[in-house]
């Protein structure tokens, strides 16, 4: 199992340029990347801690806290419906109850949340 962070970019190609060079000098690298959507892990191998650089997905602009989200690698698409569960019994506030999101993966089944601080979160099941 493993966690990624989300960081928003303002300027895509800046923020490529950006990450692609400072992240080379530690031994990582971009290992996937769609339209606006870039992921870097070290060796470029996709495994362990990722790093995803991208435009907001709401369209505002990147912020401190818009675009940025902790997010969990689970089993299953049980442990989702569990976390997200759990999230809304315990004073978080949803932003995308469990489903599968095909745009993400034929695979991709997750969902959002926010902490009572308003920090995003989410959790994935990649099956």
């Amino acid at each position: 199992m493993s966690a990624y962070a989300t960081v928003g970019a303002v300027d895509d190609a800046k923020s490529t340029a950006f990450y692609d060079a400072t992240l080379a000098t530690i031994g990582w690298s971009k290992h996937t990347e769609f339209p606006g959507w870039h992921a870097y892990s070290e060796g470029g191998k996709g495994d362990g801690f990722v790093l995803w650089v991208c435009k907001p997905f709401n369209g505002e602009p990147a912020s401190a806290g818009n675009g940025a989200m902790v997010g969990f690698m689970v089993k299953s698409a049980a442990e989702v419906d569990a976390f997200y569960a759990a999230a809304m019994r315990h004073g978080g506030t949803d932003e995308g109850k469990p489903d599968a999101r095909p745009h993400y993966g034929p695979d991709w089944y997750s969902a959002y949340v926010r902490d009572p601080a308003g920090n995003k979160l989410s959790v994935v099941h990649n099956g």
